[in-house]
């Protein structure tokens, strides 16, 4: 199992947690962006820079995990195509996404979407909080225990 990041909206903290997880387990952490992403000396940890594009990172991302492997993303629409490849899905604040779920996450969005767009609603999620960090991290912990990892 490797673990995919789609790195260009993770917030730093969260990739933090990440980095200290992928070594302490000796996990395979792969951060996929269309920029340069700073990581920690490891051969565990590697950054993955593509070129620059609408959604170039997230199809990279679509086309290399295998089934089982963990994705970390906010980037809902991405969630539903990994969960249609089998892939295992966590929001940087902790939350799972699942086949169960994706579809009333999916229509969320795009109702917000729409809203926004007719001045309707304005603005996005709030700014990472501690508890946000520390959601994520428990969220990590039990996907890894229940993978026996």
């Amino acid at each position: 199992m490797k673990i995919w990041v789609d790195a260009d909206a993770c917030p730093n903290l969260i990739k933090t947690v990440l980095f200290r997880v992928a070594q302490k387990k000796q996990l395979e952490l792969l951060l996929v962006a269309n920029q340069a992403i700073a990581v920690p000396p490891s051969r565990y940890i590697n950054s993955i820079r593509v070129s620059g594009g609408f959604d170039v990172a997230d199809d990279y991302i679509v086309e290399h995990i295998q089934a089982g492997d963990l994705i970390i993303t906010g980037d809902i629409p991405l969630a539903a195509k990994l969960i249609a490849r089998q892939g295992v899905v966590l929001s940087p604040r902790g939350e799972s996404y699942s086949p169960a779920n994706i579809g009333e996450k999916l229509a969320m969005r795009d109702f917000m979407e729409s809203l926004r767009d007719n001045g309707l609603a304005s603005g996005g999620a709030a700014a990472m909080a501690a508890k946000d960090v520390q959601n994520f991290a428990n969220a990590l912990d039990r996907f890894l225990a229940a993978s026996k990892i």
